[in-house]
């Protein structure tokens, strides 16, 4: 393999094209907590498995240690900022009322592309990371086009005829 630069993994992966999730859930109190994710795929299809990736120093990394559902939630370009917030550590990730409670209490984006409802099936480590497996218990899609991420700008796909 013959390569022209040598760079950081981080660096390598912002070259990897990814879809952009919001993951949120509720706490014991029942207050919403949330964080931006595109480390996200799906694992199994029997059972229906998805997974994604939380830095154990996120905020809300011991709310989803111990939650038993989240939802996660796919963006399209009206989302960018959002998906900002949720990234920045101390915002308030849910100011402007973009979200609605599902019928158990989850936060769900009110026009996310996709909207998938997981109970939690495992968790593992994953260095400084939670691999966090759900299994999906419900997928919702809209007709509008997701966001995507490539070296950190936010992209748009164009939609099919």
């Amino acid at each position: 393999m013959t390569a022209d630069r040598t760079v950081s993994l981080k660096e390598a992966m912002s070259s990897f094209p990814s879809g952009v999730t919001l993951v949120t859930t509720t706490d014991e109190n029942g207050n919403w907590r949330g964080f931006t994710a595109t480390s996200f795929c799906s694992v199994s299809m029997e059972p229906p498995l998805v997974l994604v990736c939380l830095a154990v120093t996120a905020e809300c990394h011991p709310v989803f240690m111990s939650s038993s559902e989240w939802m996660i939630n796919i963006i399209h370009r009206d989302h960018e900022d959002l998906a900002v917030r949720f990234a920045t550590r101390g915002a308030d990730k849910f100011a402007g009322g973009d979200f609605l409670a599902d019928e158990n209490g989850l936060p769900v984006l009110r026009d996310a592309c996709v909207t998938i409802r997981c109970r939690a099936h495992a968790r593992y480590d994953g260095g400084d990371h939670t691999i966090l497996v759900g299994r999906v218990e419900e997928a919702r899609m809209e007709s509008v086009v997701p966001t995507i991420y490539f070296r950190r700008t936010f992209h748009q796909l164009q939609p099919t005829p």
